[in-house]
């Protein structure tokens, strides 16, 4: 079934053509043709320029595969009818073009007849003009209208309308503080895209750091998503590294990642070649998610490691030097279609990327120590109403109390009672801030005690985090027990500070460690640098005694 799907197929990954000099031809002028040479000639500027070319032309390589990773799944299932695409960083238009092309064709290849409407957001004038001229060259005056200018983050061309399919390179590493300037500030964003209700939590937040925004866009057409279809919607989105771990527990990034992987919609990421990009050489990822997960796949995320499927060009072209030949991407369809356990594809439960972040509590331990020069210089920053306080205290922190805190606090409040002073809470912290030191042999401070429990003050110097895989066997408790407790008896957790986290590593998962040279090697390299340096050594010898 697999490869049946995979040959009918043969039509969407052309091979590029190549001239003299080893250089991509364009292509002769087709539907999509102006777009294609504007985002060539974009690339060649921008290179000139030190600019980012990436933000204008994803490599129709890369687009081939997201275009198939979200509708080969599914080609069979496709039925004769009205299909909407949707791309929110749209450029030149060029990812939903691609996209037309495969699904019609693959319709075709099932007997099944589509139309195809096409839906863009740009924020790049240019760009945004070269898609929506592309498709006015077509005759496709209505299509044309669906390519909207402006910015999808703060201003959403499409906020009522859900898609079939979508797919995105998104700007990353790229601030949008401009846009969540737009949309209140932090604080003040309520958009229903970005601020949700996900489990107990009625305003969870998936408002991610201003500097970056890759995963904004995402969020965005996952509140676009079709709920009531056979097919629901299906999404593919290249991202860079950080888009799998960065933020911490609680925080947008992860926050997105826990909201996706929670609801079960995050079928599998594919990691790229590096120098797949013009204008970049850094590691890209393509997201690939639905929410019509077959059963098979239900539950758990596949991760599949292309870094090494790929083929050289023959010339550079900016920092790209190379590509996906259409046997690649048959290769990284296959595996994905397959989806089962190779070096290359590793399938995992949804819980093996989330952990709970704990916070590690331990108590305040204090000495109270009042010496002439403490008090010299208490005196000299306090008021005389406190002066008379402090002579109280020192009646209060004599032998064993001097080492156990409670006992001072108790005896100087009664102290204070029977003189009739009357300090503030802020005031009596700052009098015990003056006279108190943190001593790991002093009694823990208590901060409330029941019949049933004692509860100590936390020592903010002492306290820590852990995170603990959801898949832990035996859970928190198990985990503080065998990774806490041993080095820390008085330690405690802090259960309304635990959070719960999502992050992804391949390196984790696919890290191949260098093979290590043997002995007779590393011997033989040792030989030839001393015969050599010995040599060296001569020549300098007997230059000199030329000289």
């Amino acid at each position: 079934m697999i490869e049946k799907f995979l040959d009918s197929s043969v039509n969407l990954s052309p091979k590029p053509v190549y001239d003299a000099d080893g250089k991509e031809k364009l292509p002769a002028l087709d539907n999509h043709a102006m777009g294609t040479i504007f985002e060539e000639l974009i690339r060649r500027f921008n290179e000139e320029n030190n600019e980012e070319a990436g933000e204008h032309f994803t490599p129709r390589d890369v687009v081939r595969l997201m275009a198939n990773l979200i509708i080969l799944p599914i080609a069979n299932q496709i039925e004769s009818g009205t299909y909407l695409v949707y791309d929110g960083a749209c450029g030149t238009g060029g990812m939903l073009t691609v996209a037309e092309e495969t699904l019609v064709a693959l319709a075709r290849e099932h007997g099944k007849d589509v139309s195809v409407h096409l839906f863009g957001e740009e924020s790049q004038p240019e760009t945004y003009a070269i898609s929506k001229a592309d498709l006015l060259l077509k005759g496709e005056g209505e299509a044309a209208e669906n390519m909207k200018y402006g910015s999808t983050l703060s201003a959403d061309a499409f906020p009522s309308h859900e898609f079939d399919f979508m797919l995105s390179n998104p700007p990353y590493g790229k601030s949008w503080k401009t846009d969540l300037d737009r949309m209140g500030g932090k604080d003040g964003l309520s958009d229903p895209r970005y601020v949700i209700q996900h489990g107990d939590d009625p305003e969870y937040s998936l408002v991610t750091r201003s500097s970056d925004g890759q995963l904004m866009f995402l969020v965005n057409k996952l509140s676009k998503m079709k709920h009531g279809t056979k097919l629901g919607s299906r999404i593919a989105e290249v991202h860079n590294g950080s888009s799998l771990f960065t933020g911490d527990a609680g925080q947008g990034e992860s926050n997105i990642r826990r909201w996706i992987i929670e609801n079960d919609w995050l079928e599998a990421i594919v990691a790229l070649p590096l120098n797949m990009f013009y204008n970049t050489g850094i590691a890209t990822y393509i997201w690939v998610l639905t929410n019509r997960k077959p059963e098979r796949r239900k539950g758990k995320v596949q991760l599949i490691d292309a870094t090494e499927w790929f083929k050289p060009l023959r010339k550079n072209l900016g920092k790209k030097n190379c590509e996906l030949s259409p046997e690649d991407i048959r290769r990284i369809c296959a595996a994905f279609l397959a989806f089962e356990e190779t070096a290359q594809s590793k399938v995992f439960p949804n819980e093996a990327f989330g952990y709970w972040k704990i916070t590690v509590e331990r108590p305040l331990r204090l000495r109270t120590e009042i010496t002439p020069d403490a008090l010299g210089a208490f005196k000299r920053t306090a008021d005389e109403r406190l002066h008379v306080a402090a002579e109280q205290l020192i009646g209060c922190a004599s032998g064993p109390a001097e080492m156990d805190f409670n006992l001072v606090r108790e005896q100087f409040g009664a102290a204070l009672k029977r003189s009739e002073v009357k300090l503030k809470p802020s005031e009596l912290n700052h009098i015990f801030a003056a006279f108190t030191k943190r001593d790991e042999a002093a009694e823990p401070v208590i901060k409330k005690k029941t019949r049933d429990r004692v509860e100590y003050e936390p020592d903010p110097e002492l306290r820590d985090t852990e995170q603990v895989p959801l898949l832990e066997p035996g859970g928190i408790e198990a985990f503080f027990d065998r990774e806490v407790r041993p080095h820390a008896p008085d330690a405690w957790i802090d259960q309304e500070a635990t959070k719960i986290g999502y992050e992804i590593s391949f390196t984790r998962y696919f890290y191949k460690p260098p093979k290590l040279r043997t002995l007779d090697e590393i011997r033989t390299e040792i030989l030839a640098i001393e015969a050599e340096s010995e040599g060296l050594l001569h020549r300098i010898v007997t230059d000199g005694g030329a000289g």
